[in-house]
């Protein structure tokens, strides 16, 4: 199938176009602005499930994105002037529809798919009473045609929009992104890409990769899967099991990203974070039997349980010794118990989703960061590291380390792994080595390690943070 003549790994949305707007059209400057945040506000938000919806129709996830991006591009070019609809995601939804009926109307050879998605939408647009558009669409007589931009007065605003459904979707597109053919790091890079809607940019911060190097990765799982003619369906539940590794590790990172951003004036995403916590929570439906998949739940769920309790009301962070726990999620925590309950019954070697629930737990049991169980931890972090080595987890031992035995012993540990190497561009070992040094009464150095950190550090708010705790060591 030809695609749209679009550069695959083009930026989600370009702006180039919008930003340039307001030196020609200074009146609706203001109308641009707002529905510029209103377009990136429901990218950022509906952009796996428009894609998954879109997919649905055509058959093809990548050409399902490019017709996405078309439709966002019109919302750029349109709602400054016109408004923005009341259901932003159903008009994207139906712009992107109509853009794939034209695309098959040029090409001729796909006219049976054309009058497929005509009377579905035809059906749709009857359903909610707006037969005068949808006699645009599947019909001999003359109208507009159908990549028209729909009326942000009816289009969208009245199309129904149903969770559940889309909701199955979004888990086909992620069962396509974690498909065998494609290598690990490419069902990674793509899953973030193309289900939670991070940038290439942002996706390159999470790894620590060069730019170029993801854009690569992205370009070529999609060739993958176009020459593979991977159909958009949940494979056979025989191999669910096969993919629940890319799955998992994909969610994992979803759900990472949401928790803390790589990048950006935000310090978290708790929409994304939420997302990927539904999306495992579907997948555990599907394999019940599978402990993992519980442990990831506890996880994610023990986790969010904090969410309310970590941002200030003016969207600083609040770190987790000073948090109000009375304002963590307590139906979240027993969501996480009830999960770990269910992974450690199903299976007494624990993997390694199940361990940090395990640790998440402890955190989620304790009243103050005082009363913390943090030998438990330190031992915890031991079984993780055992099973599958990590300097993060090495890092976090240390932590660890330092809160039950005291600073001078976690510095220790933390010098070790900064000798290493291994995480130079990570902005965690001198923050948390400011942190011990401050403790132990070096405050010279501990404030360059605050500062260094703060310049390795990508994401505004965590740069904030840490230049505001140098700014107290004087």
């Amino acid at each position: 199938m030809d695609r749209p003549r679009q550069a695959e790994d083009q930026p989600r949305l370009n702006l180039a176009e919008a930003a340039r707007r307001p030196e020609t059209d200074p009146p609706h400057q203001g109308g641009f602005e707002s529905a510029r945040r209103t377009v990136e506000a429901t990218w950022r938000i509906e952009a796996a499930r428009i894609i998954a919806a879109v997919t649905r129709y055509v058959g093809d996830f990548a050409l399902a994105e490019d017709f996405a991006q078309e439709a966002f591009a019109d919302a750029l070019r349109t709602w400054p002037e016109s408004g923005s609809p009341r259901n932003p995601a159903a008009w994207l939804t139906t712009a992107a529809k109509r853009k794939a009926i034209d695309h098959w109307r040029r090409r001729d050879r796909f006219d049976d798919r054309v009058a497929d998605l005509g009377r579905d939408l035809l059906a749709t647009t009857r359903s909610v009473g707006t037969a005068a558009a949808a006699s645009t669409v599947g019909s001999s007589r003359p109208g507009p045609r159908p990549t028209e931009i729909p009326d942000p007065a009816t289009a969208g605003a009245d199309l129904p929009w149903d969770p559940d459904t889309i909701d199955d979707d979004v888990l086909r597109l992620l069962f396509i992104s974690a498909h065998p053919a494609l290598a690990r790091e490419a069902q990674l890079a793509l899953t973030l890409r193309v289900v939670g809607g991070l940038t290439t940019e942002q996706i390159a911060r999470a790894f620590l990769l060069p730019i170029p190097t993801v854009q690569q990765r992205i370009v070529r799982a999609k060739k993958v899967l176009a020459k593979a003619e991977v159909r958009f369906e949940l494979p056979p539940a025989n191999e669910w099991g096969d993919r629940l590794s890319g799955v998992l590790g994909s969610l994992y990172l979803m759900f990472s990203e949401g928790h803390v951003a790589t990048s950006g004036s935000d310090w978290m995403r708790p929409e994304l974070a939420l997302d990927a916590l539904r999306l495992v929570r579907v997948a555990a439906g599907l394999l019940p039997r599978e402990p993992e998949v519980h442990g990831l739940v506890a996880l994610m769920a023990f986790t969010a349980s904090r969410f309310p309790a970590r941002l200030d009301r003016t969207g600083a962070p609040v770190l987790l010794a000073d948090q109000d726990r009375t304002r963590w999620d307590r139906s979240l925590i027993r969501l996480g118990h009830a999960s770990l309950n269910r992974s450690t019954d199903l299976r007494e070697a624990r993997g390694t989703y199940t361990i940090q629930a395990q640790i998440a737990a402890v955190h989620a049991s304790a009243r103050t960061i005082a009363d913390t169980d943090w030998e438990r931890i330190v031992a915890l972090y031991g079984d993780l590291g055992s099973i599958r080595p990590s300097a993060i987890t090495d890092l976090n031992q240390a932590i660890a380390i330092a809160e039950a035995r005291g600073p001078a012993a976690g510095l220790e540990r933390v010098d070790a792994i900064a000798e290493s190497g291994v995480l130079s561009r990570y902005h965690l070992i001198p923050s948390v080595r400011g942190e011990l040094l401050a403790r132990l009464g070096d405050v010279a150095e501990a404030r360059d390690e605050l500062l260094r950190a703060a310049k390795l550090a990508t994401n505004d708010r965590e740069r904030a943070v840490l230049e505001d705790k140098a700014r107290q060591l004087r």
